[in-house]
């Protein structure tokens, strides 16, 4: 008969939650705010870019005559034959973002050394760095002059060379493609993270509420609490998945709104061309015309039903593993004040597979601390999901590996759950009492 309660338990933890109010809210209601917010951000950076800075520029001397040229965010006024007064109140009035003064100098060191830029606030790098960079162009044109370079040999030591990279099969790679591919990773992590927190909470304050009204004593009567627990947390992850499947299809659409509104061109990622390879033969190469596309390529070629998958592994098993520690503290708990002692070090691993997996997988993949770290169960979820946007096998993380962090994870589950039920059975009748850690091991010996 006990076995048949767990069910019952399962689709009432799962029922109470999916037609809560607030849940309902924030199912349909946060996909529009993140879309909308991504949105945002990109409108406010094109009305930032498209801010143009215009900068006066008072040129005394026989120097950079030619130089200021106007671009997208910088644009110049010249003042002739005016003296500096006048042109710093012209430059005041017009509420320009500042008066550039060239003095007259018979040498071009004594001209840079003695230019001043004037302007009502510190003004940003956006302004000065396209001013310092000609003076800077124009001395060190004059030094390679003095040392026997002509102009037209000047010209080409600023042409831009990036080193080609390919694999060894032949398919070009990308500069940052392995940032990117942990971004994309951290971000599923990131969710594990705030998923396991917001309801693993939700299952402690569940128990909290129930065993502070009593109701668990006329509960426990019917089910034994281990039951009881399973179904609270087996519950609640139900609900986290059916939240987040909602969340994906919503958000998917709503992006590909937004991509066909702003005319994202998604096309083209077709065009290949063919490049010498080492060997000295033809080898063809994905080479899109516009760098964005091919980034956008490999944006598309990353195994999202894979990584999609995995993630809903990693979620539900780390998810268990920490719930069970969440009720188990509810249980030990008469108010959700006496659970701050015991919630820091269950977000400390959280905390630590964020960071850590940052900067280890950012940097090496593939090496110790971010292997170590993705098979370690505590913190595996998030450091193995930041790991496998570059896939499984060749270039990406080894089978074995991702199967060794899963069998770790299992193993866990079921050792914390048995700890976690004898805390849970112990201190579910348990009142006016404030537990310590050294009760809670006392727990463990019954």
């Amino acid at each position: 008969m006990g076995k048949s309660k767990l069910p019952l338990i399962i689709r009432r933890e799962y029922m109470a939650k999916v037609r809560n109010k607030s849940f309902v809210i924030m199912t349909f209601l946060s996909p529009i705010l993140m879309v909308g917010m991504i949105a945002l951000i990109a409108y406010l950076t094109k009305v930032n870019d498209s801010d143009k800075k215009v900068v006066a520029v008072l040129n005394e001397s026989d120097y950079f005559s030619t130089d200021f040229n106007i671009t997208d965010r910088t644009s110049y006024i010249f003042y002739k034959d005016i003296s500096l007064e006048t042109a710093k109140d012209s430059t005041l009035n017009m509420g320009l973002s500042g008066l550039l003064h060239i003095p007259n100098r018979p040498e071009l060191e004594a001209v840079v050394q003695d230019t001043y830029f004037y302007s009502k606030d510190p003004p940003s790098t956006a302004v000065l760095d396209p001013l310092e960079d000609v003076f800077q162009e124009r001395l060190r044109q004059r030094k390679l002059l003095e040392f026997g370079v002509s102009p037209e040999e000047f010209d080409t030591l600023n042409d831009p060379f990036e080193i080609n990279i390919a694999t060894f099969s032949g398919k070009q790679n990308l500069k940052g493609i392995n940032e990117l591919k942990a971004i994309i990773g951290g971000g599923f992590g990131y969710l594990i993270m705030m998923f396991i927190i917001i309801y693993g909470g939700f299952v402690m304050r569940s128990v909290i509420e129930e065993k502070t009204s009593r109701i668990i004593e006329v509960i426990i009567s019917s089910v034994k609490p281990f039951q009881l627990m399973l179904g609270k947390i087996i519950g609640t992850s139900l609900a986290g998945i059916t939240q987040f499947v909602i969340w994906i299809i919503s958000a998917s659409l709503l992006l590909f709104a937004v991509f066909m509104i702003f005319g994202i061109d998604l096309t083209g990622l077709n065009a290949a061309q063919n490049l010498p390879s080492p060997m000295g033969e033809a080898t063809p190469l994905m080479v899109p015309t516009d760098a964005m596309q091919l980034y956008a390529m490999e944006f598309l070629e990353i195994p999202w039903f894979l990584l999609i998958s995995l993630f809903l592994v990693y979620f539900v098993l780390g998810y268990l593993i920490y719930s069970s520690i969440y009720a188990a503290i509810g249980a030990a708990v008469d108010n959700e004040t006496d659970t701050q002692q015991f919630i820091f070090p269950i977000i400390l691993p959280l905390m630590l597979a964020i960071y850590v997996g940052f900067f280890s997988v950012f940097s090496n993949p593939h090496g110790p601390i971010a292997v170590g770290f993705s098979l370690f169960p505590l913190t595996s979820p998030i450091v193995m999901l930041m790991r496998l946007p570059g896939g499984i096998g060749e270039g990406g993380v080894p089978l074995w590996q991702v199967l060794v962090s899963i069998l770790f994870l299992i193993i866990t589950f079921i050792a914390i759950v048995w700890l976690a039920a004898k805390i849970y059975r112990v201190g579910i009748l348990m009142y006016g009492k404030k537990p310590t850690y050294k009760e809670l091991y006392k727990w463990l010996k019954y």
